[in-house]
């Protein structure tokens, strides 16, 4: 279903405002896909082809082993074939702590207890109701 004009523009508006006020998160995100490393990709789809061959082996040997042999080359193969590229340079920096919201504590392991989403419509809410912070 398409979307209609109205939804149109406030999809445009959104997009042209997360671009000019969260620059830094645009590029954070947009980086995270480079080119596709053909290598990686072509001995993945190899060792994917190879682990069937070893599953046909093991049906005609009656071997269940082999057969669970095969398939784990199958899935390592396809993991191995989308796994994404590996970046020159170190990963991607935390966020600095003053651009998270008060409501928004940190577990243990440094992850948000609150969702991506819930602190993009809080954020959301609070630049449309101009009151600055909740």
């Amino acid at each position: 279903m398409p979307l209609s004009e109205q939804e149109q523009r406030l999809l445009d508006e959104m997009e042209r405002s997360l671009y000019s006020n969260d620059s830094d998160f645009v590029a954070a995100v947009g980086s995270g896909r480079g080119r596709p490393n053909y290598t990686m990709v072509v001995v993945g789809v190899l060792g994917g082809l190879l682990g069937i061959a070893v599953i046909v082996a093991g049906v005609i040997l009656r071997q269940p082993l082999v057969g669970v042999l095969g398939f784990v080359l199958v899935v390592a193969g396809a993991l191995f074939a989308i796994a994404p590229p590996k970046r020159k340079g170190a990963s991607v920096p935390p966020p600095p702590s003053s651009s998270r919201s008060s409501s928004t504590r940190t577990t243990a392991s440094g992850r948000s207890s609150a969702s991506m989403m819930d602190r993009l419509n809080e954020r959301w809410d609070r630049r449309n109701d101009g009151d600055g912070g909740r």
